[in-house]
């Protein structure tokens, strides 16, 4: 597996190329480019809850779904709290207005109802998504390290097989842009909670640093809490693009704090 950067009208983005080979769902990982936002927002922010312009915001939303071709009538979103709840998306989550508040909390979403674009948001955090051609089911993980320690993406595979027959080794899992082990440094607090939770298979992926800190690899916990659910490794994909190293493509909230915008990363089934 692997990933391919399109432009479409403007509009830079990245795809899965196992997704795409499968067929049947649209979807796309958002950079920064392409969209009317002005100022610590320009170009694509597609956050419906940072300061920007409402009217921006909707045009973004717009330009992203067509570029992706996810239909921007169907959304479902997330608001985001860094804990494990993932929400089975239904016809009833799609919202008047896309700029309407949630009455939800949710970091992951899931479906097999064909039409409905899965939406989750990352600038840093680690977006994941899953898919299922054989049982045509979908699901969309915000996973920063919270998430990691709790599980959220293997808690997405275990639901997908509940809900919806899926077997592990037919989903395909596609990692995308965030913080890399190259600018993730923390206190020796967030391995100690990931050792915590997940056992010291992990700490391979929390390297020590000379100044007392460590740096964190999430996507490459990800990758293994994936494979450990039952997904084939051939078929959970990374994209290596930190976040934090390429200002002219992601917005990075370490690097920039809240004056910034947000990306979106959506999956669709299609009809």
């Amino acid at each position: 597996m692997s990933f391919t950067q399109q432009t479409r009208n403007g509009v830079v983005f990245h795809t899965a190329d196992a997704f795409t080979a499968a067929g049947g769902v649209a979807h796309g990982f958002a950079t920064r480019l392409g969209g009317v936002s002005t100022g610590p927002y320009a170009q694509l922010n597609l956050g419906i809850t940072r300061p920007d312009e409402r009217a921006a915001v909707r045009e973004n939303y717009h330009r992203f779904c067509a570029a992706i071709g996810a239909d921007v009538t169907s959304l479902v979103m997330t608001h985001q709290v860094h804990e494990d709840t993932i929400r089975q998306a239904t016809r009833a989550d799609v919202l008047d207005d896309l700029l309407d508040p949630l009455d939800y909390q949710a970091d992951g979403l899931l479906t097999n109802q064909p039409g409905l674009c899965l939406t989750i948001y990352y600038a840093d955090c680690i977006p994941v998504l899953l898919y299922d051609p054989v049982h045509r089911a979908i699901a969309a993980v915000h996973s920063g390290w919270r998430g990691t320690s709790l599980g959220i993406a293997p808690q997405a595979v275990a639901k997908m097989t509940a809900l919806y027959g899926s077997d592990p080794g037919d989903i395909l899992a596609a990692i995308g842009p965030g913080i890399g082990p190259c600018c993730f440094e923390t206190h020796d607090d967030v391995p100690s909670a990931m050792v915590q939770r997940l056992g010291e298979d992990i700490l391979s992926h929390c390297v020590p640093l000379a100044h007392g800190k460590f740096s964190v690899d999430l996507k490459g916990i990800i990758h293994w809490q994936l494979t450990q659910a039952g997904l084939a490794d051939g078929h959970v994909d990374t994209l290596s693009l930190c976040t934090a190293c390429h200002p002219e493509l992601y917005w990075s909230h370490r690097k920039m704090g809240d004056q910034r915008g947000n990306h979106a990363a959506m999956l669709q089934l299609l009809p």
